[in-house]
């Protein structure tokens, strides 16, 4: 079996512009474990593209593109080609939601959700909005059109579509209206940075690891660090709120991440990731299994496996 891995970020998105250091060190984490994951499955192959510019992973068969390539048109060739294509890609300016359409063009098995949940999952306001009434708790979000007044601070302010903590910034006080077309307003919870890192089908919600990110406020902007994967205990009631979710998003498909904070007063959801997250580069450490064989079936049959009992995720370290 051949599996297309098309990670955007080191893949060639980025021909003829300057390369984004800290999205290409978790997009190289996340290739490149899943490559090796993928391929120490009997009877799998990999292959995957990389900018020239970048060393080719280290294993799986890479093409180099470089400048003048169409890096759309090569990644189509590939996905034709390959018996199943996994995507990952930021979710900003529809850019998953882009590529997943694009791959399902041209091959039967695609390892990402469908397109409504894409679209859902690409913006923090349709998806405070799905969560919030199916009675999730969800962090309060505001458009930037929509921001009630007499709002107290501290506030975060960031794009809609955004990824990871780019442009994510943190102010005392709200500043002084019109916001920036395309970004939402939330206020700043209290609590410790934290994810799940699930495997989902057609609401079928599967908690891998519950981890702790490594997220620090510097000059009024969120940095983001790395993350320690398995940091927390798997309970009951992060086992609900992942049913909760999948109920809520049932287009949700493959391995996913969500982002939280952990209160007093129990988890508040941040986001849903909708493809891998860096987290992904430390599961099969923590779990001492590897994950790719939970998706075997999900790649072979498009549908999720009973899963084994699992020991305890031990906490493991992913800097950037």
């Amino acid at each position: 079996m051949l599996v297309f891995v098309c990670e955007t970020v080191t893949g060639g998105d980025y021909l003829g512009e300057d390369l984004p250091g800290s999205l290409i060190a978790e997009g190289a984490l996340m290739r490149d474990t899943l490559i090796g994951d993928l391929e120490d499955l009997p009877g799998v192959r990999v292959a995957t593209t990389h900018d020239a510019r970048l060393p080719a992973p280290p294993r799986g068969s890479s093409t180099a593109l470089r400048l003048g390539d169409d890096a759309r048109s090569i990644w189509n060739l590939l996905a034709a080609e390959a018996d199943c294509c996994w995507p990952i890609a930021p979710e900003t300016g529809r850019l998953l939601q882009r590529l997943v359409a694009d791959l399902r063009a041209r091959c039967r098995r695609v390892i990402s959700p469908d397109a409504e949940t894409l679209r859902i999952c690409a913006s923090k306001a349709l998806t405070a909005e799905a969560l919030g009434t199916a009675g999730i708790r969800v962090v309060p979000t505001w458009r930037y059109d929509a921001v009630p007044d007499g709002l107290a601070g501290p506030i975060v302010v960031k794009p809609d579509d955004g990824a990871g903590a780019s442009d994510v910034h943190v102010h005392d006080r709200p500043p002084s209206p019109p916001y920036p077309p395309g970004v939402i307003v939330q206020p700043f919870i209290e609590g410790t940075a934290a994810s799940l890192t699930l495997l989902c089908q057609e609401g079928r919600t599967h908690v891998l690891a519950a981890n702790r990110q490594h997220v620090a406020r510097v000059n009024g902007a969120l940095n983001f660090s790395g993350v320690t994967v398995g940091a927390f205990p798997v309970d009951d009631a992060l086992r609900d709120l992942a049913s909760r979710i999948g109920a809520a998003l049932p287009g949700l498909h493959g391995i996913v991440g969500v982002d939280y904070i952990a209160t007093a007063e129990g988890p508040v959801v941040v986001e849903v990731n909708p493809r891998l997250t860096t987290s992904y580069a430390g599961l099969r450490r923590s779990l001492g299994v590897n994950p790719a064989a939970f998706v075997a079936e999900l790649i072979r049959d498009g549908a999720v496996p009973d899963l084994p009992h699992l020991p305890p995720a031990l906490p493991v370290e992913v800097l950037l």
